[in-house]
């Protein structure tokens, strides 16, 4: 079995990052041959089966070039043309049987997830794969519901990965400056793009620095808002409180979530997080909005509500760290990955 894998990776990390090498990870485990193709503007050298095309063009030649049994193709948030056309490229080769993985789990209730239907461009090509995975179930009964895909070829699989016991690595210089010189630590991660609301949590970080000593905002991501953000944190009073990180590697990210005193996942819409399950593995407790699909233990809050997220904050900050669930890994998703690949393959 040969298994091509079509999608982002890092860096920068993220989500859909951390499953597509989890799964490349487990397959060369098991002996399986595993080509990646990126499919971000993010590129490097070309290096151990992972190819950066440079355009829409280039993807579609090494699509061509490679030999495989199964694809996998991962999308992230939207699905632009150029996905769609990649999704009908990718569906009409010969001989070949095909996965799409759709991680936003907040799609069904964003603008074109409410516009879904069975004849549009987006359900014609969804249809044509052999098999999609739904990361949570609204996704599931939007691609039968709504997109009229076979429900036998829907399966509900969680992409999460949690490991035993958070990684024992060296933080990046600004980070762990940071972890000394602040006495409570917030930490959120995503891109830096406006659906994660990232300004609602700099605004709140004055008023929880009034009552609660020592608290300090660090954000760890990249992304295309970052100079507008500096901006407005360097027109705060309270600057030197609030690191915006960068990208870092998905370690570091794990082991600034096990340190940090708080992590918030503030959304206008969002999905079943991988860093909320990861924060919540590690013992620390979880401020996010309401999406209808959290897991239990997380604080939740309206979106864009910044009394509530602030007086959340200093009560959780108030009540400590919790008791980790470390030494419960957590690699099922993956498993059954590796499983559908194989029946796939027959």
């Amino acid at each position: 079995m040969r298994v091509l894998l079509l999608g982002p990776y890092p860096p920068p990390g993220g989500g859909v990052q951390t499953n597509l090498t989890a799964i490349r990870r487990h397959l060369l485990q098991k002996g399986v041959p595993c080509t990646v193709i990126n499919l971000t503007r993010h590129r490097q050298a070309d290096h151990d089966g992972v190819l950066f095309p440079r355009s829409a063009l280039g993807v579609l030649r090494l699509l061509a070039a490679q030999r495989f049994d199964v694809a996998h193709l991962h999308i992230g948030g939207n699905i632009p043309a150029r996905l769609l056309a990649l999704c009908l490229a990718l569906t009409l080769r010969p001989g070949a049987r095909t996965v799409l993985t759709l991680h936003s789990g907040g799609y069904p209730a964003s603008t074109a997830g409410r516009r879904a239907g069975r004849w549009t461009l987006r359900g014609l090509a969804f249809r044509r794969f052999d098999r999609i995975i739904a990361v949570n179930q609204a996704l599931k009964n939007m691609f039968t519901e709504k997109f009229g895909v076979d429900a036998a070829r829907v399966r509900l699989i969680a992409p999460h990965s949690l490991p035993e016991h958070p990684p024992e690595v060296q933080l990046p210089p600004p980070v762990e400056t940071f972890f000394r010189t602040h006495g409570k630590v917030l930490v959120s991660t995503g891109w830096l793009e406006p659906e994660y609301d990232f300004p609602l949590q700099i605004r709140a970080l004055g008023a929880i620095r009034q009552r609660v000593s020592g608290a300090g905002l660090m954000i760890l991501g990249a992304g295309r808002l970052e100079e507008s953000l500096r901006g407005q944190i360097n027109a705060t009073p309270y600057a030197e409180h609030v690191l915006l990180a960068g990208d870092v590697p998905h370690e570091a990210a794990m082991a600034a979530l096990a340190r940090c005193g708080l992590f918030l996942r503030t959304a206008w819409y969002d999905g079943d997080s991988v860093s909320v399950r990861e924060a919540l593995h590690f013992g620390t407790p979880v401020i996010a909005t309401d999406n209808g699909m959290r897991p239990a233990g997380v604080r939740l809050i309206p979106v864009a509500d910044l009394d509530a997220l602030v007086e959340a904050a200093v009560d959780e900050l108030g009540k400590g760290r919790r008791s980790p669930s470390a030494g419960r890994a957590d690699d099922s998703g993956i498993h059954a990955v590796y499983d559908l690949y194989r029946e796939l393959a027959g």
